[in-house]
């Protein structure tokens, strides 16, 4: 089993990335690869996934570590990935984000394709760095939106006589 352990600090309160990472139909957005995600019954996840042209379903499962913001996943089916995220607050508006992925290299490239050795494990860390960068956008975006003040209604055109 190979381990990846990745950080990101993210410029917005805990709780805002927390309910992110919990929304599964937003996988899309910042896990490579997957080209949709629903959620159904209590802990599971139905993933499409695709890389290099090749399509294949996954199913996972997504459980909460407590009061802690940890969150662990691992596939049911496909490739056996397994791991957890950690959000721990800096401080009231600032997050650091941890990552850790745990893989077996022989069976991410028999099911995947691709490179073997150093090569793999640089392709899965450059992946998760970017989709770790792609969270973080999304997230900050997020705050950015709810922190905009909602538009003024147009005044009424003509005056009171």
């Amino acid at each position: 089993m190979s381990t990846l352990e990745e950080q990101i600090d993210v410029d917005a309160p805990v709780l805002v990335a927390w309910e992110q990472l919990h929304r599964v139909h937003d996988y899309p957005s910042f896990v490579d690869g997957v080209r949709s995600a629903q959620p159904h019954g209590r802990n599971l996840a139905h993933l499409a996934v695709e890389v290099d042209g090749v399509r294949w379903d996954v199913e996972a499962e997504i459980t909460d570590r407590g009061r802690g913001r940890v969150m662990a996943w691992r596939t049911l089916d496909g490739p056996q990935l397994q791991g957890a995220f950690a959000l721990l607050p800096l401080d009231r508006e600032h997050t650091r984000v941890q990552i850790r992925v745990e893989y077996d290299p022989e069976t991410v490239h028999e099911a995947l394709g691709g490179p073997r050795g150093f090569a793999l494990a640089g392709a899965v860390e450059r992946t998760v760095r970017a989709d770790l960068a792609h969270f973080r956008e999304l997230v900050e975006a997020r705050v950015r939106t709810a922190a905009e003040p909602a538009p003024e209604e147009p005044a009424e055109a003509g005056g009171q006589a």
